[in-house]
């Protein structure tokens, strides 16, 4: 363990937002003290340099760390991928289910995943956290939009086939032999027509 953790009250397995909220209320309260009388002065702007020295230290560590990591997650990745070009999609999933790390990448390909496997909702929601991890990614939105441009053209699909739209037949009324719809339309208002003129006449 790196012992200029123990500056920060923190250990080398803390987060980074942990790393520097630490840093941040130590160097507040160093910054504050310095300028006491006495030794107490003199304490605290020793501390809040040795304090400042630590931080630079132990940034430039966990920036070189974090690169290695990437590196590795990055092979992981093209493995996925490959997986996935190869249509073996359950060793893709397998894949994935083993990282710790589950960044933008990793929400983009479990979309690509679901996709293949034509679970489409899943996939959307997936690329949306790949979306909100990473805004300015093109290929997330890029691959966002063509989803959705297939679910409406699916969606309008399944619509059309219901409503029997295609057919010319708007309500999906069974056609009859010895006409088209909109005759037997017509024939059917002209019936009631007769009928309500004949009721009306009784009436009278």
């Amino acid at each position: 363990m790196n012992d200029q953790y123990k500056l920060f009250g923190l250990d080398e397995n803390c987060t980074d937002e942990e790393f520097e909220k630490a840093y941040q209320e130590k160097r507040k309260v160093y910054a504050e003290d310095r300028f006491l009388e006495g030794e107490a002065g003199n304490i605290a702007a020793k501390k809040l340099t040795e304090l400042d020295m630590a931080y630079r230290d132990l940034k430039a560590e966990r920036r070189e760390s974090s690169r290695s990591t990437q590196g590795s997650s990055s092979n992981a990745f093209a493995r996925v991928e490959e997986l996935i070009r190869k249509g073996d999609f359950h060793a893709a999933q397998h894949e994935l289910d083993e990282f710790n790390d589950r960044n933008a990448e990793w929400h983009y390909l479990q979309a690509v995943v679901f996709f293949k496997k034509n679970w489409n909702n899943e996939s959307k929601k997936q690329l949306e956290i790949a979306m909100q991890m990473d805004p300015d990614n093109a290929k997330y939105k890029n691959s966002y939009n063509k989803l959705e441009e297939k679910m409406r053209n699916e969606a309008n699909k399944t619509f059309t086939s219901y409503s029997g739209a295609e057919n010319g037949n708007p309500y999906n009324e069974p056609r009859q032999m010895g006409g088209s719809w909109c005759c037997q339309w017509c024939c059917e208002m002209a019936i009631c027509n007769m009928m309500l003129n004949c009721c009306c006449n009784s009436c009278g």
